[in-house]
């Protein structure tokens, strides 16, 4: 099946047919997976494709993975075995993102071509970096073609409402939506924990400061009484002398 023939109808699946969580099915993991660092609605993540094999025997050469059209920006880790390469398209309607700027296009696909083809025997992994979409109870679905030197294989199933993903022989990578995580976005949580910490440390600062100026304090006070005494027995032994 032709990755480009797939169509949006792959990229977003509707709750009812999210009956998995983190990938579609993956028996004895021997289909191409997807599993993300965070699924929680509006979190930023790392999702981390595996390709366990080749084409029945026939080494990797190629892999390339459709973006659903909710995820709007993706950045790609780099691969030293891999040229990587994202297709940009434009959107028909401008859309604002997570920090209210408008977008008008976005990562529609990611493509590794390997310098070197994947043996058959082992694997790889290729990241990506994106924030999953706010939409607690949908599926994202990263459907992927698996190019070899002989065939490919179409990692591009997905199930139909009510269906066992573990019936479907070529599964797309996918995850459900998680609800999003107390605290919200993670930068805001990340920029308030800095805050908190600044806080902590100027807090500590001040009780140093404080502990200092009270040593201070009583060795003045000591040095003053030993000066006292100093003085009373010099007194003292200058009446005596007199």
């Amino acid at each position: 099946m032709s990755l480009r023939r797939t169509g949006a109808r792959l990229c977003a699946i509707p709750a009812a047919a999210a009956i998995v969580t983190v990938i579609a099915a993956a028996p004895a993991q021997a289909h191409v997976s997807g599993t993300p660092s965070d699924a929680s609605a509006g979190a930023f993540t790392v999702l981390t494709m595996s390709v366990p094999h080749g084409c029945d025997g026939s080494p990797t050469t190629k892999v390339e993975i459709q973006m659903p059209e909710s995820v709007l920006s993706v950045t790609p880790t780099r691969n030293s075995f891999y040229d990587v390469e994202s297709t940009i398209e434009q959107l028909d309607e401008p859309v604002t993102d997570a920090h209210g700027n408008e977008v008008t296009e976005r990562t529609s696909t990611v493509v590794y071509t390997a310098n070197t083809p994947l043996p058959e025997g082992q694997r790889d992994t290729f990241e990506l970096s994106f924030q999953v979409p706010d939409a607690e109870g949908e599926t994202l679905a990263f459907p992927t073609v698996q190019t070899c030197e002989q065939g490919e294989t179409g990692w591009v199933e997905l199930p139909e409402e009510g269906q066992d993903p573990e019936e479907l022989e070529h599964p797309a990578p996918m995850f459900e939506i998680l609800p999003a995580a107390e605290g919200g976005d993670h930068h805001a949580a990340d920029s308030a924990s800095a805050e908190e910490t600044s806080d902590d440390t100027q807090e500590a600062a001040a009780t140093t400061e404080d502990s200092d100026s009270n040593a201070l304090g009583w060795a003045g006070l000591v040095a003053g009484v030993l000066g006292l005494v100093a003085g009373g027995t010099a007194l003292i032994r200058s009446r005596k002398t007199a």
